[in-house]
């Protein structure tokens, strides 16, 4: 298939509205049957549960173009079932996870034409999402939903090269002790749009939160997961009940244990420790892992050993495994790669 006349090595990471998306309606407690369509826009009633109380939850994901010219995405079953445990979370319907790979699989195949070429640098973004559709005036779950899926062809996160972050702890706190920090809601992202524009007109590229009970204990940033590297050479994760299970996070530790021969720890993780850390990474689909060369605490910064030039020795390996699977160029655990075409 003729690709689309894009300079794909010049695309950035945002939306391009792709020609197909697809759509599935639940109603009277069933999912329709779904399809494909070219209409890119949403017509609901003033009232939608999703205007007013927020009930929605989404996912993210990318199709890629592997060496040997195939067109795969990553893992998405797992994004199926992280969907899953959001929408359970906030009352919504389960879109199944069988229906949720052939959504996507339908719908990559569909725009085949908008999958960026291997070796240009892009990818196909894929963001599924459900939110709820009829009018809800009362506080109470919605009853009737939609699951839409559409594509958008985007660039690397990083142009230019990857550069090191400055991050910085933040004041506010990103979800509540029991709260909704551990699946993909809107709401959560809400939540963090002043921290990020606060962070932002102060000089930092990110935020660092702490835990909301204590503010002692390493979260995650607004939208990924922390990934540590002590002085030692071993690989630290945090833990918490109140963080996002990233996906790209869970792939890079077993790509960390079983690829590279790495120690792995997931744990609690202290703010105190961050000067014992040789190196600082952000996980998450859009980098897959974004280096950080500097925490600042409130004007006291922690300068990392990695350097603010370039991401540190052992971060570059996890990146180089990763993205060699993803694209390929290196033997995938089995289940990992799914192919579209």
């Amino acid at each position: 298939m003729e690709k689309k006349n894009i300079d794909w090595s010049n695309i950035g990471f945002g939306y391009i509205q792709s020609d197909y998306r697809y759509v599935s309606n639940y109603k009277d407690g069933a999912w329709d049957e779904g399809t494909i369509t070219t209409d890119a826009n949403i017509v609901l009633n003033e009232c939608a549960g999703v205007l007013q109380y927020a009930q929605t939850v989404f996912e993210g994901l990318k199709a890629y173009t592997t060496e040997d010219g195939r067109i795969v995405t990553f893992r998405p079953d797992l994004n199926a079932e992280r969907l899953e445990s959001s929408a359970k979370r906030l009352e919504m319907p389960v879109f199944p996870k069988e229906r949720f790979v052939d959504a996507i699989t339908q719908l990559v195949a569909a725009n085949e034409a908008s999958v960026p070429p291997y070796g240009s640098g892009a990818t196909l973004y894929i963001r599924p999402y459900i939110f709820g559709t009829n009018p809800v005036i009362g506080v109470k779950p919605a009853d009737e939903y939609q699951f839409r899926a559409f594509v958008t062809p985007v660039g690397p996160y990083f142009k230019g090269g990857v550069k090191p972050l400055t991050i910085c702890v933040s004041d506010f706190d990103r979800a509540a002790p029991h709260g909704t920090g551990n699946i993909k809601a809107g709401l959560n992202y809400a939540m963090s749009l002043h921290a990020i524009v606060t962070a932002h007109a102060n000089g930092f590229d990110e935020n660092m939160y702490l835990d909301p009970a204590t503010r002692t204990k390493v979260e995650e940033t607004g939208g990924a997961n922390f990934l540590f590297v002590t002085k030692g050479g071993k690989v630290v994760t945090p833990k918490s009940d109140s963080i996002l299970p990233s996906i790209t996070r869970r792939s890079l530790v077993y790509v960390a244990q079983h690829y590279l021969g790495l120690e792995v720890e997931e744990r609690e993780v202290l703010f105190t420790e961050m000067e014992d850390m040789a190196e600082c990474g952000l996980c998450g689909t859009a980098a897959v892992i974004s280096p950080v060369g500097k925490i600042v605490d409130h004007g006291r910064e922690i300068c990392l050993p990695s350097g603010m030039t370039e991401m540190g020795p052992i971060t570059k390996k996890l990146y180089d495994t990763l993205t060699g699977i993803q694209m390929g160029r290196i033997e995938a655990p089995e289940g990992w790669i799914h192919v579209i075409r």
